[in-house]
């Protein structure tokens, strides 16, 4: 009876009239809200309220982001338009701003906090007396490490070994710092981690699995049953991006099947620009590549259907990606990223 829970899953909610069933989920990222002076991470209220507006007359349905990973996790169907919103850093407007709105509308959202500026009282983060009240109120908290040091980066005379007793040592603190003030709930399977600025390699995605969480990036795309849970995609919002129609465009999104994209490491040491080759599990048409601004790549299907994509020219110094999409019908895309980091 087991094996047939998600049929009875998909049953149930087409009996009930509810929203069709699906393996596919969204999750946006923010950071800050109303705080004009940072417009590379801040979204101006107006768009954030547009936004909420949006995917509340467009019949989104919001899940707690922990919730859709276990959803994911064990293969059961999720409603068609499921969205999670998500929040980095921990800065006080989240309180001020963004809680007050989605409270009103009682929708779930998850703070990724890195711990060590909450824990040093700094100007701008807010404190952990106010998380626990919006934890009280149903807001989940996560680990985004104590220190926020990149897990892409390693120090000047520092080996393989000391990188990876930092890194521990980093996620551990974070992890003990929620786990005293905010409680047990901060352990509840599946664990969740963002990595900083949304950087990571394949050695900071292995120690991160390794350690029992599932990880999150900052490159975009829609999270479903092919994704690598090492790094998940989000959008990114902030204001220079968070216009409605291509927020809406996203919300709406589906995962580009993608069995296998290689390389999957994102650091870009030699042969810049680096190739991207991507084997999908279902042939699609249509699928055309991007770089970071935007601006087409070519692209090749090789002899055995893989599809291979390069720019042709030199990717910048730090980071970076290459969007690959394809229409899915009904106005809505599939979505692949893959991001880059150029040494």
């Amino acid at each position: 009876m087991k094996s047939l829970r998600p049929l009875l899953l998909i049953l149930l909610l087409a009996a009930s009239g509810a929203h069709a069933a699906a393996n596919h989920a969204v999750a946006f990222m923010y950071h800050r809200f109303g705080e004009d002076r940072y417009p590379s991470t801040s979204i101006r209220l107006e768009q954030f309220d547009a936004q909420l507006d949006y995917l509340a007359q467009n019949g989104f349905q919001i899940w707690p982001l922990q919730r859709i990973i276990e959803h994911t996790g064990r293969g059961e169907p999720l409603p068609d338009r499921t969205v999670a919103l998500t929040v980095d850093d921990a800065y006080l407007s989240v309180h001020d701003e963004a809680w007050p709105r989605l409270r009103a509308r009682g929708w779930p959202f998850t703070v990724f906090v890195n711990t060590d500026p909450v824990d040093r009282k700094l100007a701008g983060f807010m404190s952990w007396e106010q998380m626990r009240t919006m934890q009280q109120a149903g807001v989940h908290f996560a680990n985004h490490g104590a220190t926020h040091d990149s897990m892409a980066e390693q120090r000047a005379g520092e080996n393989d070994a000391a990188w990876e007793q930092r890194m521990r040592a980093d996620i551990d603190k974070a992890q003990r710092r929620l786990r005293e003030e905010l409680g047990e709930d901060v352990e509840r399977e599946p664990r969740l981690f963002a990595y900083p600025y949304g950087e990571y390699d394949t050695r900071a995605a292995e120690l991160v699995h390794a350690m029992g969480y599932i990880g999150f990036g900052q490159h975009s795309g829609a999270i479903g049953p092919l994704s690598d849970r090492r790094a998940l995609p989000r959008y990114p919002m902030a204001e220079s991006f968070a216009a409605l129609e291509p927020f809406a465009r996203k919300a709406a999104s589906l995962p580009l099947p993608v069995a296998k994209a290689e390389p999957w490491e994102p650091r870009v040491t030699g042969n810049n620009p680096p190739t991207l080759t991507l084997t999908l599990a279902e042939p699609l048409r249509g699928v055309s590549c991007y770089d970071a601004a935007g601006r087409p790549l070519p692209l090749t299907r090789l002899d055995d259907g893989r599809l291979q994509t390069r720019a042709e020219t030199a990717l910048p110094q730090g980071r970076s990606r290459y969007n690959c999409t394809a229409p899915a019908g009904d106005g809505r895309w599939y979505w692949y990223s893959h991001p880059w980091l150029v040494e």
